[in-house]
């Protein structure tokens, strides 16, 4: 049973370094359920490789993950602790339970927006076809698709396919979704259509962690928001705040810089 004041997402010392350069520098955070966390900092701060570290697509070079107290990818065991990999197949199966969105939105061109939903749930999870696909149907109408299920993703505008990657994470029933920059590959008119969209999963109590330079989406949604530079947490706090107060003279550069104020 999960503890209601005990954080759905735990992170600690998350370290991660390719070759000598050191990208993330011991960060920690937790997520309670239905929270929306947004980390917001300049490019090449680490924030994509933290959500890559998160499901391990990225396997973090120290530190520890856990997902409503499952420790992810493995564990520390023994005296004096050494790590201890999960084997692929379990890894496969704590995987399932993130969804991601990324930004560009990887569909198969080949397959519907029906299609493209449904194949999770019908090759990852074993449902049949005709539950997966009600299922994709079902998550392609909660993002406004509903009239375009059967359009290859050609047919599709950019904020249109992004909203069926959204919908195919969503049809995999995780337990959060993490999103790296959803919006940066879209045209700037199509931008609020995948933020409205977003905004209406925070307000359903959907547990997000999301990587963004929108900076009206993080004021207005995040729950919680962190300023990240050079691999680690300079300030984080509620979104009035960091935005309103900043503690932290590089968070008040940034912002600065980034709202042209």
């Amino acid at each position: 049973m999960t503890s209601h004041n005990k954080p759905l997402l735990s992170v600690k010392g998350l370290r991660k370094s390719f070759g000598e350069r050191e990208i993330l520098k011991g960060i920690s955070f937790d997520v309670m359920a239905g929270q929306t966390l947004v980390l917001i900092g300049p490019s090449g701060s680490g924030k994509t490789t933290v959500l890559r570290c998160l499901n391990y697509l990225e396997v973090p070079s120290a530190g520890t993950i856990e997902l409503n107290g499952e420790p992810i990818g493995g564990a520390y065991v023994g005296e004096p602790p050494q790590w201890s990999a999960l084997p692929e197949s379990q890894l496969a199966l704590q995987r399932r339970r993130f969804g991601f969105v990324f930004q560009r939105f990887n569909l198969f061109p080949h397959l519907t927006a029906l299609q493209n939903v449904a194949i999770g749930p019908r090759k990852v999870l074993g449902v049949s076809r005709q539950v997966a696909e009600a299922r994709a149907a079902e998550q392609l109408a909660r993002v406004s698709l509903a009239d375009h299920m059967d359009k290859r993703p050609s047919q599709l505008s950019g904020g249109q396919q992004q909203r069926v990657a959204i919908a195919r994470a969503l049809a995999m029933d995780p337990r959060l979704i993490l999103f790296d920059e959803p919006t940066s590959a879209l045209d700037p008119e199509l931008v609020h259509e995948v933020l409205d969209v977003m905004g209406t999963l925070a307000r359903e109590g959907m547990t997000m962690v999301v990587v963004t330079h929108e900076m009206g989406f993080a004021r207005r949604v995040a729950d919680r928001l962190i300023f990240m530079a050079d691999g680690d947490v300079v300030e984080e706090g509620p979104p009035e705040d960091v935005f309103s107060t900043p503690r932290e003279e590089k968070t008040r550069r940034f912002l600065a810089h980034i709202l042209n104020r």
